[in-house]
């Protein structure tokens, strides 16, 4: 089988478009949570974007051998919501298809036609859109908890305006050094190195 006459060639714009979606979708997510004034939900929203548009970019580079039209019929996950809350529970839910079911479906179809190296694509992608869907959920179970700036325990809280540090049960209510709103606190253990 050609590529330009594989189902993979489809998915693979499938796949584009999806992703060029979903960085669009967190890129207004992000400015609906600096809307609430949830600063670091805001940041990881435009972190993940940015990732989506990577993801948007592999696929499409995959496509240049079939230069050309490519026609798709596919569904696409569409409920715009205005509240973080559920912005971060739509993230889950849409993550967690692609993850679940799509990109394994489509690396399936990529080594049946023969495109291995496809494959492996569909499978790594898959991956990283589960680590977004986890992060995703834990900001959101948090929010949804009243525990997005408060902890049982003693946390280490990190501003991600300035970088100041400080140990308690609750992020403070502005930062005593650069004085941004508790918005922009975030527990150590939720910071990826330079995510934010």
């Amino acid at each position: 089988m050609t590529f330009e006459q594989s189902q993979t060639r489809v998915n693979l714009m499938r796949a584009f478009a999806g992703e060029c979606m979903a960085r669009t979708r967190y890129d207004a997510a992000a400015q609906a949570a600096a809307g609430e004034q949830l600063h670091a939900v805001s940041r990881l929203f435009r972190f993940t974007a940015e990732q989506e548009r990577e993801h948007a970019e592999l696929f499409y580079t995959r496509l240049s051998p079939a230069a050309g039209v490519v026609s798709i019929q596919a569904d696409y996950p569409a409920r715009p919501e205005s509240h973080t809350l559920a912005l971060l529970r739509f993230a889950v839910e849409s993550e967690a298809q692609e993850h679940g079911a799509i990109y394994p479906q489509f690396a399936a179809v990529a080594e049946q036609e023969g495109f291995p190296d496809v494959a492996r694509l569909f499978e790594r992608v898959a991956r990283i859109e589960k680590t977004h869907g986890d992060r995703f959920d834990r900001f959101a179970r948090q929010l949804g908890d009243g525990l997005l700036f408060h902890a049982d325990a003693e946390t280490t809280w990190i501003c991600l305006n300035c970088g100041h540090v400080l140990s308690g049960t609750d992020a403070p209510a502005q930062c005593p050094v650069c004085l941004h709103a508790q918005g922009y606190f975030v527990r150590a253990g939720d910071i990826i190195l330079n995510s934010f």
